[in-house]
């Protein structure tokens, strides 16, 4: 299987030099009520979907009014943008958006006048993953990868169409320490286009890149110890995670959630779940279980959540991005056989 070095890059503390007691929950002066984006007396921020959304929210804190153009429980990928939200888009003070995830999304903040334009994708580095992605037995190169990720995309007869462009997978938020030099870029940016309140902005970023260092302990604490490496999921989201924690994923299918898999892939994973010692198959909350299903009766396994946290539901294993990463991180420990 291809597989890649995990390097780590632990978050820098000098980021953390002011981080102060100040609470990161739920925000009351922030709203997701699209009614809300534009002309209000805050500084009116459109994120493109839930992560982005949610690092608008602890950034900004109570100078900020964050609307999310997706909707809770809407599959992002599959997100198209309205008249009314290309209005609003128009009227706000800043775009925050991870291009290559939604062409949609990616098209009208191109097109809007909007001042200031954050694409989290520039924030951090991004790298190409497909059907399998992590581990750490050896190395390919940018050509190797390419030309895998060319021959998935005609096993799977068409193109991942919200795949970065170069074919790299966006998934960046599920690796707590590549979402904290995400949020570090964002708070930079808003600290740019309101520097009336650019001290809170740094003193919440600060805040936050703390609180992502402390899950990115807990995951690599948690995972430590465990009897196998290999998890399979029905989508490609987690090759970040991954490769941070020096597991294994194995898709069921691509980068994109709806691709139904060969019968040489199911069969594959078949043979590779009894190698490798894996008990459960993992699927999310927006997209079908089907597959997934599927595949565990047919082998014996179990079926789990790992939620990609591409938006929070009354089926999501918690309020926000924390609680959900710690439930994933959980699924994980039990899956893996962690002691």
């Amino acid at each position: 299987m291809s597989v890649m070095n995990v390097r780590r890059h632990y978050i820098s503390t000098a980021a953390l030099a002011a981080v102060t007691a100040l609470g990161l929950g739920t925000l009351t002066a922030c709203s997701s009520d699209s009614a809300a984006a534009g002309n209000t007396d805050k500084f009116d921020v459109v994120a493109s979907f839930y992560p982005m959304a949610f690092l608008a929210e602890q950034i900004g804190g109570e100078h900020v009014s964050v609307t999310s153009l997706t909707e809770p429980g809407q599959e992002p990928h599959d997100l198209e943008i309205s008249a009314k939200q290309t209005a609003q888009l128009e009227e706000s003070d800043a775009a925050l958006y991870l291009k290559g995830l939604q062409p949609t999304v990616d098209e009208a903040i191109g097109q809007s006048p909007v001042k200031t334009k954050i694409d989290a994708a520039t924030l951090t580095s991004l790298e190409e993953h497909g059907t399998e992605a992590g581990g750490h037995e050896e190395e390919h190169s940018e050509e190797g990868h390419a030309e895998e990720g060319h021959a998935e995309e005609e096993e799977h007869g068409h193109e991942h169409e919200h795949e970065h462009e170069g074919g790299k997978d966006p998934h960046i938020w599920l690796d707590p320490v590549k979402y904290a030099e995400v949020a570090e870029g964002v708070g930079k940016a808003f600290e740019k286009a309101d520097p009336d309140h650019a001290a809170d902005y740094e003193k919440n970023t600060a805040a936050l890149v703390g609180k992502l260092n402390d899950l990115d302990e807990k995951f690599e604490t948690g995972l430590a110890d465990k009897k196998t490496d290999v998890f399979i999921t029905t989508h490609a989201a987690f090759g970040y995670l991954a490769e941070r924690y020096g597991l294994t994923e194995e898709a069921i299918s691509g980068l994109d959630p709806e691709t139904e898999p060969s019968g040489a892939r199911v069969k594959e994973l078949q043979q590779m779940a009894k190698a490798d010692g894996v008990t459960t198959v993992f699927y999310e909350t927006l997209v079908s279980d089907k597959t997934a299903k599927t595949l565990a009766g047919d082998t014996g396994l179990k079926t789990d959540v790992l939620d990609p946290l591409e938006g929070i539901t009354d089926a999501s294993r918690g309020d926000d991005y924390f609680q959900v990463m710690e439930a994933n991180l959980k699924a994980l420990q039990t899956a893996l056989g962690t002691k």
